[in-house]
């Protein structure tokens, strides 16, 4: 079966809930969405499911937008954009579920349930003693006006659930194929609850149905809320919400982290901020994302959004899970980062810097002009940008804070280290023309045939003292960017 309905435009969708932090498994699956969407020349609706006032928050929402923005799968329909099947946010669209919820209940479709938390309890251990499934047993499906009154008399209040057909429902997804659930396993299940709040179970279709939802990718976690939400768009086609039909879905293998065991919003590589945080490019995560499941071909893991929209097939998903490997999602990140022009590195680098308090916010142009001059000397170091911020970090720092690693110093510093240190000096000092070339003739001929010190024993000195660290960019390039006047000083302050 092909993934597309035929004569529909595809139009694909990603709708978070603002609880939290973003992580890596909604992104995934936004990028999947997006992807496809992109592919087949279809719509991207972005809205958000903010119905839990308990849980929701107007920070997670605006995190959620801005990741989005950061990632750069742009949305044709939604929040902050717009569209004709606004508004986008749940929690204003409460009396389009209020009137769908009594549109099915005076179908018949749905019914008023009185039941106790204690009742269904008692009936639910009943069914799993007998070796019946826990599922709602219907024992309210068919109450008359009378019995409904004298439970309202009690003063209870009804939940509204919905009627399931007495049928097994079989769909093709997506990504899995052909897959059948058996009439038992499949209730009557609550659309609203005792409070009148609508639940995930009726807003999430209502909205597919009115926004004219084709194409459903999501988590595997929810496949067993399918055949619910087949029977409500078959009941929707009977009530007058949306065109009629039914999307496709498709079902998203796990992300799993340590252990093989499915990755938490808790643990750390699920965070999708500190991957901003720690200087990964959006390019760079989206495509270690993608491989969570799926590949471009065999032979190539890096390659930009615009060749994985081209060659984006959904049933090319692996339904097995996904494991999640750091090291592999930085060395994707740093080829990401050599792919770009150094001064696009050079302009994502200088928020990094401001971060860490290094340059003004915004920069001056001076700043700029040297972190332009600076970033060619670790452009092809780096796995992450924060990386060169602390490779770089000597050349912006103040005079009156700058410091020596003390294990890098013990090392390199010691009395012999010392003595490399002042004949650099000494050296440095008559230098005329203060270039990298100058400045590299200037300590070989000193240090290494002058002292007859291997090149390591005779640079690491200098580097430690003149940048703090034993692990630097290139030392004559450093030197000649930090200057002749802050390197003589660093190199007499080491002795």
């Amino acid at each position: 079966m092909t993934d597309v309905i035929p004569g529909k435009p595809v139009v694909a969708r990603f709708c978070p809930s603002p609880t939290g932090n973003p992580h890596v498994g909604m992104a995934r699956t936004a990028l999947f969405s997006w992807a496809f969407a992109r592919h087949h020349g279809g719509r991207f609706v972005f809205r958000i499911e903010d119905t839990d006032a308990s849980r929701d928050s107007q920070e997670s929402y605006d995190l959620l937008v801005d990741v989005m923005r950061w990632l750069g799968l742009d949305w044709d329909e939604g929040v902050e954009v717009g569209g004709d099947n606004g508004p986008y946010r749940q929690s204003e669209r409460m009396d389009v579920y209020a009137d769908v919820a009594q549109r099915l209940l005076e179908a018949g479709l749905a019914y008023k349930a009185y039941d106790s938390a204690e009742e269904l309890e008692e009936r639910r251990d009943a069914a799993r003693a007998a070796g019946r499934p826990s599922g709602y047993d219907g024992l309210h499906r068919d109450l008359t006006p009378e019995q409904q009154a004298a439970y309202e008399a009690e003063g209870r209040k009804p939940v509204i659930r919905f009627k399931m057909p007495e049928k097994d429902w079989t769909f093709d997804d997506l990504v899995r194929g052909p897959i059948t659930f058996g009439a038992d396993n499949v209730q009557d299940f609550v659309i609203v609850r005792a409070n009148g709040q609508p639940l995930y179970t009726l807003t999430n279709p209502t909205d597919d149905a009115l926004m004219g939802i084709t194409h459903v990718l999501r988590g595997e976690d929810i496949l067993s809320s399918t055949p619910r939400q087949i029977a409500l768009y078959e009941a929707f086609a009977q009530i007058g919400v949306g065109d009629g039909s039914t999307p496709r879905f498709g079902h998203l293998p796990y992300v799993t982290g340590a252990g093989n065991r499915k990755l938490s919003k808790r643990d750390p590589e699920s965070n999708l901020l500190g991957y901003r945080e720690q200087g990964f490019l959006p390019e760079g995560l989206l495509n270690y994302l993608a491989l969570l499941g799926w590949s471009l071909d065999a032979e190539r893991d890096v390659f930009s959004l615009a060749e994985m929209v081209e060659a984006f097939e959904i049933g090319r998903v692996n339904p097995n899970p996904a494991r999640f490997d750091l090291d592999k999602c930085e060395a994707i990140n740093g080829d990401h980062i050599r792919r770009l022009p150094v001064e696009d590195v050079a302009q994502r680098l200088v928020p990094y810097l401001a971060t860490a308090g290094l340059v003004n916010e915004p920069a001056s142009e001076e700043e700029e002009a040297l972190v332009a001059a600076a970033t060619p000397l670790v452009h092809e170091r780096i796995a992450k940008l924060t990386e060169a911020v602390d490779m770089l970090r000597f050349l912006f720092i103040d005079e009156h804070d700058f410091s020596v690693d003390e294990a890098d110093a013990a090392k390199n510093l010691d009395e012999k280290g010392r003595e490399t240190a002042r004949a650099a000096r000494d050296a440095l000092e008559a230098v005329e023309t203060w270039d990298t070339e100058s400045i590299e003739a200037a300590l070989r001929a000193s240090l290494v045939d002058g002292l007859g010190l291997k090149p390591r024993l005779a640079f690491g000195p200098v580097r430690v003292a003149v940048t703090g660290s034993r692990i630097s960019p290139p030392l004559f390039e450093s030197l000649e960017l930090l200057g002749r006047s802050r390197t003589l000083a660093r190199l007499s302050a080491a002795l």
